[in-house]
């Protein structure tokens, strides 16, 4: 191919996705809107496939296993993963809470369980060694990782994670999961998550370029434009680990743009915190018919994606209280207005700062008290800091705490068992699929976002996973409703595709 032909291929890509939206949003107006489970007209051909495909077996192991239900089948697709990796217990509860809703689907066109168990396993993981150098001369070894899970709907997208704690397993996971979360936007990329069990705050500015660098080196073997697009959202990677990351990327490789669009780089880091605020106020306006006014607001975390909530929910007149990090919580009664805002962030954009030295600067704040942040009197609660910060004990305090809705600002901030806490006590759950959905449109939209795009794009989201639950009957679930449609997306396509 010619460069051209290249370039001109490129910027075809590139417009097709930044349009994906509005051909979204004119389809139902231009011409009758096929059903997403079927892609068919009529229910006669819907049964004609379901009886086809019920017959065939799931599994041709020790004999051939089949289901007759969606129950049936899911069970099966978990005991196949429990058997394949056991070992990597993130990993099996995602496939476990992900399969349980998407029965309902299974029952209606059983085909769809085929597809999902071609998807349970990626397409890609690469695993290798990050060596780097550290401010005494000595040599530090970590873990890299990128797992290209589907590519079905579009070249891989996903964010980068730095934490000791990332491991095969988390990786696999959340890609899993970034499967869905990508998919139930309607744009036209695919899914991938990457990073290290390398911790970037008890880390020197030049230690952590070194590092970056190293990872670099060897992740741009498998990254590019129109290939895979790491992007930041994930734990510990900010702006300024992908800066280091990016400039690398672009000395050891030519092309940096695809389309005239720049690559690896964040058009407003600002845009997947204000996504999540938006996401909470589409669900307070349309299960409790209230506002984000005067709203007493829990935060968890204190990075950027929390800072981010926290002024946009100053923006809409809410109220935050809180911040964390690993010193522990500040709590403001008052709330933490802009100003307080400014000082926590020019803490925190030190590295390694706690936010134990706020209280040096506020005569109101409390730190570390009460015992817990749970015990916090608040409507709403966002946790945007570690994985599984908000278990079972900690939903059925906010509960009792009256807490009107958790809307996850992190990665799988709410457990499993937390999940079923605030189903059973009616308080609303804005699942990370759903709410993390900024970068997504933040990419696709690029210099042409503005606000009020940005909102359009979350009620036509949040309204998409909304009536699929209300369908089937999951009212109100938007796990269950932003799992089902992002299944679907992508389940459609697979099939299109064959054996691949």
């Amino acid at each position: 191919m010619t460069s051209a032909s290249a370039t001109a291929s490129a910027s075809a890509s590139q417009r097709a996705r930044l349009l994906s939206s509005t051909s979204i949003n004119n389809l139902s107006s231009s011409q009758p809107k096929k059903h997403l489970v079927t892609r068919e007209e009529g229910v006669h051909q819907t049964m004609q496939v379901s009886k086809s495909w019920r017959s065939k077996p799931l599994f041709r192991r020790q004999g051939d296993v089949r289901f007759k239900t969606g129950l049936e089948a899911s069970k099966l697709l978990i005991a196949e993963a429990h058997r394949r990796d056991a070992h990597e217990s993130s990993f099996i509860e995602s496939v476990t809470s992900t399969l349980e809703v998407l029965s309902p689907l299974f029952d209606r066109n059983p085909r769809y369980a085929f597809v999902a168990k071609q998807l349970m396993e990626p397409e890609r993981l690469i695993q290798f060694r990050v060596a780097w150098m550290d401010d005494v001369g000595v040599v530090r070894t970590n873990r890299g990782f990128r797992i290209q899970y589907s590519s079905s709907l579009g070249p891989y997208e996903g964010p980068l994670h730095l934490s000791s704690h990332v491991d095969g397993g988390l990786i696999k996971a959340l890609g899993f999961d970034n499967v869905f979360s990508n998919a139930l936007t309607g744009y036209d990329v695919g899914s991938s998550v990457g990073g290290s069990d390398f911790n970037p705050t008890n880390k020197s500015e030049s230690e952590v370029q070194r590092f970056c660098q190293s990872y670099m080196t060897e992740l741009a073997k498998y990254i590019g434009p129109d290939i895979d697009h790491p992007t930041m959202g994930g734990t510990g990677c900010t702006e300024r680990e992908m800066g280091y990351l990016f400039g690398q990327y672009k000395r050891i490789n030519s092309q940096c743009t695809s389309g005239g669009v720049p690559f690896m780089t964040r058009k407003d880091s600002q845009v997947p915190g204000h996504a999540i605020v938006l996401f909470a106020k589409e669900m307070l306006k349309e299960e409790k018919n209230q506002s984000l006014m005067g709203k007493r607001c829990l935060i968890l975390g204190s990075g950027d994606n929390a800072r981010s909530v926290a002024s946009k929910l100053l923006e809409f007149g809410a109220i935050p209280l809180t911040f964390s990090d690993e010193s522990g919580f500040v709590y403001e009664p008052a709330g933490i207005d802009e100003s307080k805002l400014r000082t926590i962030s020019n803490i925190k954009n030190e590295r390694g700062g706690m936010l134990g030295r706020y209280v040096i600067s506020s005569t109101t704040a409390k730190f570390n008290e009460p015992k817990s942040i749970f015990d916090i009197p608040c409507d709403l609660c966002f946790p945007c800091g570690p994985i599984k910060s908000v278990d079972e004990a900690a939903a059925s305090k906010l509960a009792d705490m009256g807490c009107l809705g958790v809307i996850e600002g992190g990665h799988k901030n709410v457990t499993i068992d937390g999940r079923q806490v605030l189903k059973s006590r009616g308080v609303m759950y804005g699942p990370h699929i759903v709410t993390l959905t900024g970068a997504n449109i933040d990419n696709a939209h690029g210099h042409n976002l503005t606000d009020s795009i940005l909102e359009s794009e979350v009620k036509r989201i949040y309204n998409d996973v909304k009536s699929t639950a209300t369908e089937f009957n999951a009212r109100g679930d938007l796990f269950a409703g932003g799992s089902m449609v992002g299944f679907l997306r992508v389940a459609n396509a697979m099939l299109s595709h064959g054996a691949v």
